[in-house]
């Protein structure tokens, strides 16, 4: 991962989750205080999210090590995911969030219905998603798989987009076909969802495999 922390004591409590699962850290110099959200879950587990973007808001231009996919998000600067894009060898992901538009082209790319509306081309492979209704894959514009959810006591929708986001990308990067792809990335975000928290609510493979054969 990518990304930057301030020197406060936030930035221990913002990696120890990815250290303890052994993810390789790439951080860049910032002076700026660590980026902190404020998440409110209303009873239904619908979110809303306060973002101070802090030390993100300094992540630049990326060196990426050997990858087969790189993904990103629109929480870092244009220069960040732009560099990365051009640097990538393998299959590039955005998922385009916050929406703006931005001068790449990604191989997949993963958007809300509304976020859908933001993107400047529509080639490629979209990944539309329509929260409890599922999501829709689409291909140069035209659906090649819908997806529903299985159904799950939704407490708290943070982390179900980037669940998603991540099986969709593993399981595409795995060779499955899109209709089996798509149903396992809906999967994992109903199983993110039905968890407190960000981080601890993402589902494992094994979990995912368990609700899918129930």
């Amino acid at each position: 991962m990518v990304g930057a922390v301030g020197s406060d004591s936030f930035a221990d409590d913002a990696l120890v989750g990815l250290r303890d699962a052994g993810v390789r850290l790439q951080l860049q110099p910032s002076e700026a205080p660590t980026g902190i959200a404020v998440i409110l879950v209303d009873a239904d587990g619908e979110t809303q999210i306060v973002v101070a973007p802090g030390a993100n808001a300094d992540v630049g231009a990326v060196t990426l090590p050997e990858h087969d996919a790189v993904l990103c998000q629109l929480e870092v600067p244009d220069v960040a995911v732009e560099s990365a894009w051009e640097a990538a060898t393998g299959v590039f992901c955005l998922n385009a969030a916050p929406a703006r538009p931005i001068a790449v082209d990604p191989d997949l790319t993963v958007v809300n219905r509304y976020e859908l509306e933001e993107l400047s081309r529509r080639d490629g492979l979209i990944a539309v998603t329509l929260g409890a209704e599922g999501a829709l894959l689409l291909e140069d514009g035209e659906e090649v798989a819908r997806a529903n959810p299985p159904t799950v006591d939704a407490v708290d929708g943070t982390a179900a987009g980037d669940a998603f986001t991540a099986c969709l990308l593993v399981s595409l990067l795995e060779g499955r076909e899109y209709a089996d792809a798509l149903q396992r990335a809906c999967s994992a975000g109903a199983l993110a969802a039905s968890r407190h928290g960000a981080q601890p609510s993402l589902p494992t493979v094994a979990e995912i495999d368990a609700l899918l054969s129930d």
